[in-house]
């Protein structure tokens, strides 16, 4: 059920810096705890290590409050890297912090250097690579992408992310190499042509941002329908809390950087 897709050797994360609690948010319900999120994530870590990954935990940085969703920084594939460009004017400065790190992983680095472009709005597949326009990542920045991919053979489709929905990947999630969870909202636009889709369960749309590493779907608790048929279906979940990283639009993709350097 694993492909290089969802198989990998490497993770990065960061540490939730104290200033999270001015993190970016679509709606208000209140300020995460910076201690609850930070038991949360060792939690997160602890997961991806125990598949066997090894973990690079990047200090916080307190100058960029949403810091710890390292995702939306890189793209990380088997040939190389690809340096994002964030498209809210407070992160910009988190993609150049990330760099000199990634350089130690991999031989091949390419930047964005043109439009807008997030990792939380992008999906790779086993066959190619989806991109969802969203308010974050506009077109120019998804065709850089393409150019920036092109010599490594990988189709890039531009998509459209759901109104009012932060990233593509807010309402979806890679389980195995031919099969994607999904919100209605999103599937029912046809995205997701040629894929088994599974669907998070009414109510429960937010469970939709689960992650598939190394066999095993980090998935955020509290939703337990949801879960329940992804173990019947034969998935191994973990359940992660994610009260927090939720307050500031945050989901399990978020909150790591999945590959296999090539260094």
């Amino acid at each position: 059920m694993s492909s290089s897709a969802t198989r990998f050797s490497h993770a990065i994360t960061r540490l939730p810096a104290k200033s999270i609690v001015d993190g970016l948010r679509a709606c208000n319900t209140g300020n995460p705890s910076h201690e609850l999120f930070q038991e949360h994530h060792a939690a997160y870590v602890s997961v991806l290590k125990e598949t066997g990954a090894e973990v690079t935990e990047l200090p916080a940085l307190e100058n960029y409050s949403d810091s710890v969703f390292v995702e939306d920084t890189a793209l990380c594939l088997k040939e190389g890297v690809i340096i994002m460009r964030p498209g809210a004017p407070s992160r910009a400065g988190e993609a150049a912090a990330i760099t000199s790190t990634l350089k130690t992983l991999f031989s091949d680095v390419r930047v964005i250097e043109n439009g807008h472009i997030e990792g939380g709005d992008i999906l790779v597949t086993a066959s190619e690579i989806l991109v969802g326009k969203s308010e974050r990542t506009d077109a120019e920045g998804i065709a850089a992408l393409r150019v920036c991919v092109a010599d490594w053979g990988y189709k890039v489709r531009e998509l459209q992310t759901p109104a009012d929905v932060l990233h593509f990947k807010t309402d979806c999630g890679l389980l195995d190499e031919n099969t994607i969870l999904s919100t209605r909202r999103l599937a029912d636009s046809g995205c997701f042509e040629g894929y088994r889709v599974l669907y998070t369960a009414e109510d429960e749309e937010a469970s939709a941002n689960a992650v598939c590493f190394n066999d095993v779907i980090l998935f955020p608790a509290g939703f337990p329908k949801t879960a329940a048929m992804l173990e019947a279906e034969g998935y191994r979940i973990v359940q992660i809390p994610n009260t927090e990283a939720a307050k500031v639009d945050g989901g399990m993709s978020c909150l790591s950087l999945r590959l296999t350097p090539n260094i």
